[in-house]
């Protein structure tokens, strides 16, 4: 693949910058980022637009000319992006907030067999984690070998940053890299994570609202909080706060 000199650089981030092609999307990889990886996450979304969740359409994954690293190409949906809503327009932020809880319940009434296990990837993660204790990493396995097991498609990056409202009024959901089969409740604490590190009071709106609409108990909820800590943290994601999510990490807070 060769990409086109009026591209148009959207988002830089880690292993991975996203261009406007115009009509289509492409991400970019760098040569860090495993071949495995990006194949993986071009049959989640495949297998999500088979689903029927509102998403980009997987178009194809080549090699970008010159050695350049691997690329995705997917289909373009006009609109904006959610997060830049909420900041621009901070007197509608709750009603695009009950959008995105509604959105992420929604999302949770699918089922995908194909997808990969949330156990299996959540276990994963934590066993490649560095900084962590021998104990901790005991206690983190045990919590989650004990946690409920579900079926549900699972996000696992669902954030205002992944959400397009398109210009036909719908919502539809990007970056399905983290996708899953699993438990809803643990998609939600992913979730919580996310938005509390960006603004406590925000994330806690939101918890609320999801554990009301769902009908989900909060504790059901927090439980799964060290497990979904641990696992961002094994992402190693650019700027991240390790101190504050080995806070998080801390299994006896939660029991």
């Amino acid at each position: 693949m060769k990409l086109p000199e009026n591209k148009v650089e959207l988002v830089k981030r880690g292993n991975k910058v996203v261009y406007d092609l115009g009509d289509k999307m492409v991400k970019v990889f760098n040569e860090t980022k495993p071949l495995s990886d990006v194949f993986n996450e071009a049959l989640n979304l495949a297998r999500i637009n088979e689903c029927g969740i509102r998403s980009p359409q997987v178009l194809q994954v080549s090699e970008i000319e010159n050695g350049g690293g691997w690329a995705m190409e997917t289909t373009k949906i006009p609109g904006t992006v959610m997060a830049e809503k909420m900041q621009a327009e901070p007197g509608h932020f709750y009603e695009y907030l009950e959008q995105f809880v509604d959105l992420l319940i929604e999302i949770h009434s699918y089922r995908c067999q194909q997808l990969n296990r949330q156990k299996d990837k959540y276990s994963r993660m934590i066993k490649s984690l560095d900084g962590i204790d021998g104990t901790t990493r005991y206690n983190l396995l045990e919590r989650l070998d004990g946690m409920k097991k579900d079926t549900c498609v699972c996000h696992g990056d669902f954030n205002p940053t992944n959400i397009i409202i398109g210009e036909d009024g719908k919502l539809y959901v990007c970056d399905w890299a983290h996708a899953t089969q699993g438990e809803p409740a643990a998609d939600a604490a992913m979730t919580y994570l996310l938005l509390s590190i960006q603004d406590k009071q925000q994330a806690d709106t939101f918890l609320e609202m999801y554990c009301d609409r769902s009908g989900t108990p909060m504790q059901v909820v927090r439980q799964w909080m060290p497990v979904v800590a641990a696992s961002e943290l094994a992402r190693n994601r650019e700027g991240q706060d390790r101190d504050a999510l080995l806070s998080w990490v801390d299994v006896v807070d939660y029991q």
